[in-house]
This record gives structure tokens, sequence and C-alpha cells, in this order.
């Protein structure tokens, strides 16, 4: 080899030069070394870091596809990366999950700056003993991440030491199944919580025997993943879409905690039994793995010792807490009535004398149930008071967190917290925000927090690593089901009976309506009777309108109207879950009220009664068909039969009507050929007044319904004094 910038070479090397490779090479290196000294072929960095890092990274490797390079010492020991080998060990105890994290090759004082030059989005990180680390690494992104969803502070993290809330477990996990290479360790207790969250539908939990042959497979599925949440003491939503049974399961969970918490009694019981047969200084302990789940044969070891005897720890609260909107209380109420009659339910309702004196009581009960108005009201009596649950119904309710409501709901102490509402976001990500601040405290870390690093990436960046940190988050905190998803598991039709409490006024107004229809029916004979049924059955009308909205009846009346407001209530949570829905009424001016309540609240609707032209009414259904308008009101007589209205898949009968033939004719306007959806009914029913006997009579007494039923008032003049009376009683 003969070096060309030798001035005291003797050999003439122009004979074997090759300039146009000479060319080459020097705009090569002029590409790697900007500055340049041609006459002297000098070529230099000038110092630029980033150009010696490229040139040793890049340049080097370029060079030598072009012929041998040479360097010194010096150039060579600077030539050295490294990579960072991550390992991450995870094991859970004392109610903490303990992260372990080792980075080979980074001393754990450079990691923080290693880490801010990666968030800079910087090529590489020089570390002090010269050498380069290539910052695009995956175990890197692995690393921010871990410090930035799981608030690690920055001297924990340098050690490599962290005790995070339980809650990051399975997030962690999600992580760490991303990058398997950096598992190092997990323990048992980490392993078995995985994998009990992956196989839930698999869980050995047991739904009540009374509902077991009730509840169908995907409600039993539900019922196990609340099992599941409870037993790792976590929080979750039970989003299901409307009409799926989210307050079936949530019933089947709370009277499965009563059974077995009388299980644990009798358990004790024995205990004690066996405690007799020892000396009086001593105590029989009988010991059991798991955390009431049922365990296999080789685990469930029974341990039987003598120990010193152990001050006895206080028998914990075993009373819920339900809260729901004041239109869903009494709900509450007949569905646990229906499906758990051994709960000793009380609904906290009435003036604020009696609500005290209820919420006193607690313990007495094994469900409260009350509405979010009222709990704000009477917080002040709940301080002091712990629950086993706390449960809130329609959850978007607090999906605003500066609000009273929001506020009481998580003032409560409870050891588990659940929520129900088939739309937990509605227009903002600060609502899923405030009910897992509810959930679960800290867990979405602090509004300002969430906001600055998830909503505003989300929302304003479209950030879809912001989005799948989210998910992986929450994920396992929240089931969803569609109706298709369960579409095996559904019957055709699902139909719900919505109750709703008269008060104030109104219930004042109905009282003084039953005393006189009462009285003229009592003042007559028989005679009487006969000849003057048309007047009683005028005013048996007078009281399902009161029922319906006092307005109907009585032009002044200014006060609320409790099926009204729950009717709206049920809309928009309808239209929330992306449901489009016929409402049909007996009465057009019922419908002219509800006209003016869609307007106030900005709710497109149509309009179908007998006044409706039939050409219009086909113009009409073909645009509600095709359509996004949510809401059509239709009544009795113009949208009983002759209508497709397949485009709904939500029915509300707004008031219950004699003649139920008519009544399932107006459902089928959804519920027919060419539905693609299940369809879902509900029934607004006034407790405690005619509504719901003339719903009793349809399920119960089916000679008398017979008559009530088969067509329209005319045939109720077949009913006795007697029977029209009944109809009146509360």
């Amino acid at each position: 080899m003969i070096d060309w910038l030798d001035k005291n070479r003797k050999t003439d090397v122009e004979m074997y030069r090759d300039f146009a490779a000479e060319q080459e090479v020097l705009y090569r290196l002029s590409g790697w070394l900007p500055q340049a000294n041609l006459k002297r072929r000098e070529f230099s960095c000038g110092g630029d870091e980033d150009r010696i890092y490229r040139l040793m990274s890049e340049g080097v490797e370029e060079l030598l596809t072009l012929g041998e390079v040479q360097c010194t010492d010096r150039f060579r020991s600077r030539r050295r990366f490294k990579k960072v080998k991550v390992s991450v060990g995870v094991s859970v105890s004392s109610g903490l999950l303990d992260l372990d994290i080792t980075t080979d090759n980074v001393p754990p004082e450079e990691l923080l700056d290693l880490l801010s030059s990666y968030r800079a989005r910087k090529n590489y990180y020089r570390l002090r003993d010269g050498s380069y680390v290539n910052l695009d690494d995956q175990s890197l992104e692995l690393l921010a991440e871990l410090m930035d969803s799981m608030r690690v502070k920055p001297k924990e993290f340098v050690q490599g030491k962290m005790h995070l809330p339980l809650y990051r477990t399975l997030y962690l996990n999600k992580m760490l199944e991303e990058n398997e290479s950096v598992y190092s360790d997990r323990d048992s207790r980490f392993r078995e919580m995985v994998k009990e969250f992956k196989t839930v539908n698999d869980a050995d939990f047991d739904v009540p025997e009374s509902l077991s042959k009730i509840m169908r497979p995907y409600q039993k599925d539900g019922y196990k993943w609340l099992r599941t949440l409870e037993a790792w003491q976590f929080g979750g939503i039970l989003a299901d879409d409307m009409g799926l049974g989210k307050t079936l399961q949530m019933i089947a969970l709370l009277l499965s905690a009563k059974e077995r918490r009388e299980d644990s009694d009798c358990e004790a019981e024995e205990v004690v039994a066996a405690a007799d047969t020892v000396s009086d200084d001593t105590m029989v302990v009988v010991m059991k793995t798991g955390r009431g789940r049922k365990e296999e044969e080789d685990k469930d070891v029974e341990l039987v010792t003598a120990v010193p005897v152990l001050e006895e720890e206080p028998k914990p609260v075993g009373t819920s807490l339900v809260v729901a909107p004041a239109s869903l209380v009494f709900n509450w109420g007949e569905e646990f009535a229906r499906f758990a009659p051994s709960l000793k339910i009380l609904l906290v309702t009435g003036n604020q004398e009696e609500r005290q004196a209820k919420i006193a009581s607690y313990q007495d009960y094994d469900v409260l149930v009350t509405s979010y108005d009222l709990l704000k009201r009477d917080i002040h009596h709940y301080e002091g008071l712990e629950f086993a649950y706390e449960v809130i119904d329609e959850a978007q309710y607090i999906k605003n967190h500066t609000t009273a409501a929001a506020k009481a709901v998580k003032v409560v102490k409870s050891r588990y917290r659940f929520a129900l509402t088939g739309t937990p976001i509605e227009n903002r990500l600060s609502e899923l925000w405030s009910i897992f601040d509810y959930l679960m405290p800290g867990f979405l870390y602090p509004y300002d927090t969430f906001k600055r690093e998830i909503e505003t990436q989300i929302v304003k960046y479209q950030d879809e690593q912001a989005m799948k940190r989210l998910q992986k988050m929450t994920g396992p905190f929240i089931l969803r089901r569609l109706k298709g998803d369960v579409l095996k598991d559904l019957p055709d039709k699902l139909e719900e009976v919505r109750y709703v409490r008269l008060a104030g006024e109104q219930q004042k107004l109905y009282d003084g309506q039953v005393l006189h229809m009462r009285q003229i029916v009592s003042s007559q004979d028989a005679e009487d009777f006969n000849r003057n049924k048309l007047v009683i059955l005028a005013e048996l009308m007078r009281l399902r309108q009161i029922c319906c909205n006092p307005s109907l009846c009585f032009d002044s009346y200014e006060g609320e109207s409790a099926k009204t407001d729950a009717c709206m209530e049920l809309i928009q949570s309808a239209i929330d879950g992306g449901h489009r829905m016929l409402l049909f009424s007996q009465f057009t001016s019922m419908l002219e009220i509800l006209q003016k309540r869609l307007d106030q609240q900005g709710i497109a609707y149509y309009t179908i009664t007998g006044a409706t032209p039939k050409k219009t009414r086909l113009e009409l259904v073909n645009d509600f068909n095709s359509g996004e308008v949510p809401v059509f009101l239709i009544s009795l007589k113009a949208g009983g039969v002759g209508l497709n209205l397949t485009g709904a898949d939500v029915v509300i009968h707004y008031d219950p009507w004699w003649n139920v033939a008519a009544q399932n004719q107006a459902t089928d306007r959804a519920h027919r050929i060419g539905q693609t959806k299940k369809v879902t009914v509900f029934k607004l029913i006034a407790k405690g007044s005619i509504e719901e006997k003339i719903l009793k009579l349809q399920e119960d007494k089916r000679e008398l319904a017979d008559q009530v039923i088969s067509g329209e008032t005319g045939q109720l003049s077949g009913m006795t004094r007697e029977e029209l009376l009944g109809l009146s009683e509360v």
C-alpha cells in the first residue's frame, strides 16, 4: 500500500492513481466531514457532536464500501455503541405492586438524562464514558411509558425499586407482554391475577341458585367479571347496552355477597364450637386459601391448630348503597323484590326527617337505594357510615366531576365501588375520568394531568399512542357488550317496566281524584251506577291523565310530572346509547307536552296523530327509517297498525292501554320483518296508581283482563262497581 499523502515517498504514484475513485472518496468524505482543507486533504466535523455520531454509526460503514479505512486508537475508543438491556421483575405483596427495574450497560445515575434525550426525539445519547446509545430502541419506549404511566418519582426510578397501586397490574402486564424480552420474573400472585382476568368466563364463581335459571349466559359472564373485580378489590364499569340486564347482574352480585356473608357466619360459629374443646387460653383457627372463591380440592387446605386467643375484629358492615336517578329509585326496589326477595331493601325517600331516620337505621338492611339528588342533600348524614358496596346507576350523572352529585358519591365510604351505564362517554373524555375518579381515585391521575397527557393529546392531536395508553389502562375495568355481541342469548324482544313515584302536588291531585271517584261510585245504587257508568269511566280516565301529567286535565297546573321527567331521562339515555325510538301514548295532548320538552332540549322528532294525512304519514315513516331523527311520537289510533318503523330499536309506552293487543300491535311497528336490531320495550308505570292496577290485571287476572283488553272503553261497561273501585285503590 502506498500513502499518497506521504511527501517523503520515493515511489512515483501518479501511474497508480485512480482519479475518479479519489474524487468519489473526497465527495463522500465531504458529506460526513463538511469542514475540509482540500489542499492538505484534511476533513473535520468541527466539533459537531451530531456529525461525529453519524460518522461513527453510519459513515464508517459507507466508506468501507470504497476501500480500507484506518483510524486512530482515540477514534476507535469513541466508536462504541451500547444497547440498553432492560429487565423487569414484578411481584404482589401487602396490597401493592412491587416493580424491580434493572438496566444493563447504562449506569442508573445517567438513566434519567438518557430518557430526557429520548423524549426530546434525539437519535442518540452519549454516555460519560464516551460511548453512544442509539435511542431508537423499544426498551427505551417501555421505560419512558413505565415512568410516565405509573407516575414514578425520578428518585425511585433511578433506584429501580418501586411500589405501585395494585390496579396498575393489568396495565403493566399489557405493556410487558408487548416486550416479552424484558420480563425477568413474575411471582405467583401476579400471574394469578393476570390469569383470572384473562379467563373471567371460566371463573369458578357460582351464580346464586335462585337466579341460575333466570340469568342468560352473557349475564352470568358479567356476574363473574364483577366477582373477579371484587376479589382483587377493584372497581369497574358495567357498560352493557340498554336492555341487556345490568341491574340483574348487579343484583346477583349483592345477593351473592349476602349468601357468602351468611356462610362465613356459619363457619365462624363452627370455629367457636371447636374452640370450646380446647383450654380457655387458646382457640381453634381454621384457615383456608382463596378469597371467597371455590378452590380446587388440592388447594382447599385446612389447618387446625391451637393458638393464643386474639382480640375479635369488628364484624364488617354488610349494607350496600345504590344511587340512581330519581326516576329509577323505585324501579330498583321492584327489581330487588322480583329477583332477590331475600334481600332487605330500604328506599331512602320521603321528607328530610324520614330520610334521616332511614339512613340512621342502615345497618338493619342489606341495601339502601337513594337518588343522586337526595344523596347530595343528605350527604352529611352519611358521614361516618361505611358500606360494603356502592353502586351508581346511569353513571353518566356524575360525568361532570365538579357537580355536587359527583362529589357526593365519591365522599361515601365503601369497600367496593361499581358503576352501571350504557354511555360511559357521552361528549368528552373527562366524563370517563370522573367515573374512574369515583371507582378508584388516582387511577387516571389528577384531572389536570389526565387532560394534559391524555385527553388533549387524543382530542386535539389525534395521538394514537395516547389512545392506546388509555385503552390499555381502562380496558380491563370496563365490560361492554352490545346487543349484536350477544345475539344468540337474546330473545327477539326485551321488555322492561319502568316504575315512577308520584309526589308533591301531583300525588295530592291523584289522591283527591280517587276520593272524588269513590264518593261518586259508593253513593249510587245499582240502577244509578248502570245509568251513569260512562261518567264513572270518564272519572277513571282523569286518574290515568293525572298519572301521565296533571296538565292533561288541569290547564292551570304548573307543577312537576314524575312520569314526564322520567320519560325525558329515558329518551336522553337512549339517544346517548345510539338508539332511535317510538313513543306511544293514547293521549294526543300528552304528545304535545312531550313535543315542548323535546323542543326545549333540542331533540329532533316526528309526530303522527289521527289528524296526520295518510300521505304525510308515509313520508314521515320513510324519512324516519332512512334518516337519523331519534324520536317518533305516535298516538294509539294513528300508529297501532299499518306502519313499518324498523328504523327504531326502542319502544316506549308512555301509558298502559286497556287493550293489550293494541299495545302489542304498536310494539310491532318496530318489531317486525325487516328489523335487524333487537327491540327493547319500556312500559312507564306510576307506582301505587291505577296504571299499576291495569298492569296487574293484564298479568294476573286474565279473565277480568279479557273484559278490559278485548276492546275500547265500551268493554269496561261490563265491570262491576266493586271492580271499578278496585282499580282506584292504592
